[in-house]
């Protein structure tokens, strides 16, 4: 089982404990939203990476194009084939979970830190700001801060799909270059 195999969705449904907010919680709270968030844009640069280099990679290389012709499969040894297949879905599945990465997530709650439903969560947020309810603000932060683990939990899912299948486009790409050598 992955790290990541636990996604903390149960966080959604919890009721918040009730009390006064203090000031380190609230700037507590914060700091995780910060830290979340940089996480993320993390997840989405390594991602990006993943993908630049692997679509250089499959560009540059006339061994990595070639795992995509067919008669590398028609004509080559068994161990040609094995070892180009593996590049393949390897090099695949890396852009694929690359890509997927920074597709755009909806999770089941928001808050009026995301952009997509301030018109939905504005009149809550006025009607608070009216009375001074800081309970409100704590709750945002922390709400924001359940989706933000929930996103940052899924995209280091794929980042790490991608990542392993990086690292066996690189072996799989060896072991052809190795036996191109042995052939000659």
């Amino acid at each position: 089982m992955s790290d990541f195999e636990g996604a903390p969705t149960e966080l959604l449904e919890m009721p918040m404990a009730s009390g006064e907010v203090t000031e380190e919680y609230f700037n507590h709270v914060r700091k995780i939203n910060d830290v979340y968030y940089d996480q993320i844009k993390i997840s989405d640069q390594k991602a990006a990476y993943i993908f630049t280099f692997m679509l250089a990679f499959l560009v540059s290389s006339t061994e990595g194009r070639n795992v995509f012709n067919w008669s590398r499969y028609s004509q080559g040894s068994w161990i040609e084939i094995t070892f180009s297949g593996a590049l393949a879905l390897a090099s695949v599945w890396s852009i694929l979970s690359a890509i997927m990465v920074v597709l755009p997530r909806k999770a089941k709650k928001s808050t009026t830190l995301f952009w997509g439903t301030w018109t939905q969560h504005r009149p809550v947020f006025e009607q608070a700001a009216e009375h001074g309810d800081i309970g409100y603000l704590f709750k945002e932060y922390l709400d924001n801060a359940d989706v933000l683990s929930l996103i940052a939990t899924q995209k280091y899912k794929l980042v790490s799909y991608a990542f392993r299948g990086l690292m066996v486009t690189v072996v799989a790409y060896v072991l052809l270059l190795l036996l191109a050598q042995n052939q000659t």
